[in-house]
């Protein structure tokens, strides 16, 4: 357990790591803690995730309708580079499984299963968001992957942690898809990194193949449709879904990506259930296991129950 970075020394670990560091504008006091009445720390590790989206740098910066910025304490984008979002508790994390956490603070590995969302990790782990669809189509340039690394690399090494302390949101919290790229290869990188002491190495990233979680998926398109515009229930697995309707021509593509799961998307997906065959309320827009797997067998991700 350690006393978070400040900003400037944040600043400072970054670039000393052979990172260009972009800050955005207000990110100094860009926090969620006096909002929530919990300060950040103590902190005992770093987190990974992808946006699930392109272009996002800004929403990570100011939250969505559902969940208030910032999303993130650094948004690394696909040729924009790494921009520092926060320097404080940040709502990137939500409910993790104690178990992992405990591991992630004593570095035992491998990390326990995440079966169950019974503990607050906005207080103590440092997130990154990194640019990418998550669709295990969509390519993490090797730059992009690479600073990755470093970001983890440097705040490890400004702590004097090892790669232990580094995790994927997936392996954190029960449904979490991201990022989709192999957090054992990943740390493996990092712990590279951390030997060679601030010259960065050139690492290649390792895609793993993305889940669905169907009861999550279930629950947004129950949800979503009569909320509010915008309204965002599984962001991960209803993006994966409608990239999937979008290349089977069955949803336009600009009504996918938002992460809803709206009246379009589910028009859309009965529309698949039908072309599989299925009718009447087996075709009403609501994904049953059998029409899911299928769907992912084409379009590159695996469903949970």
């Amino acid at each position: 357990m350690a006393t978070p970075l400040s900003a400037d020394r944040m600043l400072a670990v970054l670039k000393a790591e052979g990172l260009t560091v972009h800050e955005h504008a207000g990110w100094r006091t860009h926090e969620r803690d006096a909002a929530t009445g919990k300060p950040f720390g103590p902190v005992i590790g770093v987190l990974i995730h992808h946006t699930a989206g392109h272009g996002d740098r800004e929403i990570c910066f100011n939250g969505r309708p559902d969940l208030p910025g910032p999303l993130c304490h650094g948004w690394l984008g696909k040729t924009e580079g790494l921009w520092l979002i926060s320097p404080g508790r940040a709502n990137h994390a939500g409910l993790a499984d104690l178990d992992v956490l405990n591991a992630l603070r004593d570095e035992k590995s491998p990390l326990p299963k995440d079966d169950q969302a019974n503990a607050d990790a906005n207080d103590c782990l440092y997130g990154l968001e990194i640019e990418n669809l998550g669709n295990g189509v969509d390519q993490y340039p090797v730059s992009q992957y690479t600073q990755a690394v470093l970001w983890a690399a440097a705040i490890c090494r400004a702590h004097g942690w090892s790669e232990k302390s580094v995790a994927g949101h997936k392996e954190c919290q029960p449904g979490k898809v991201d990022p989709s790229f192999d957090m054992d290869v990943f740390r493996a990188d990092v712990r590279k990194q951390l030997a060679v002491g601030g010259q960065p190495v050139t690492p290649t990233p390792t895609p793993s193949r993305p889940r669905v979680d169907l009861s999550r998926l279930v629950s947004a398109a129950k949800t979503d449709p009569g909320a509010r515009q915008g309204h965002v229930t599984y962001m991960a697995g209803v993006n994966l879904v409608e990239a999937a309707l979008v290349a089977e021509k069955l949803l336009a593509k600009a009504y996918a990506g938002d992460g809803s799961y709206g009246s379009l998307t589910r028009d859309a997906y009965a529309k698949w259930q039908r072309r599989l065959g299925y009718s009447g309320t087996a075709a009403d827009g609501i994904p049953g296991m059998t029409s899911l797997k299928k769907l992912g067998a084409k379009h590159g991700f695996d469903v949970v129950a």
